[in-house]
């Protein structure tokens, strides 16, 4: 029998990790590493999401920023194409 490494986010926890293994473990560090990323950069953006919108829960606020930080790449697009986010909501046309 072969040994196996696995790798989570300490932010995470190895008990979220071990309820949610699809998601939250990794064959990698370098995977881990980058959930860890993701994570941080949530943990921020609900922090100012918090701070700068008012009225807005807890759970909303990082809820939404868990959505921007998993979509960073398409975020820092859209600062210079801002239709690119529309364009990630609308269904592709239907080819004929």
């Amino acid at each position: 029998m072969a040994v196996q490494s696995l790798y989570f986010s300490d932010r995470d926890g190895l008990e979220m990790a071990l309820s949610n293994p699809d998601t939250m473990l990794f064959q990698s560090k370098a995977e881990a590493d980058a959930r860890d990323k993701v994570l941080e950069l949530a943990e921020n953006v609900a922090l100012w999401l918090e701070k700068n919108v008012e009225g807005l829960s807890e759970e909303l606020a990082e809820q939404c920023a868990m959505s921007i930080a998993e979509n960073k790449d398409l975020f820092a697009k859209a600062m210079k194409k801002p239709e690119l986010l529309a364009e990630a909501v609308e269904p592709a046309p239907a080819e004929s």
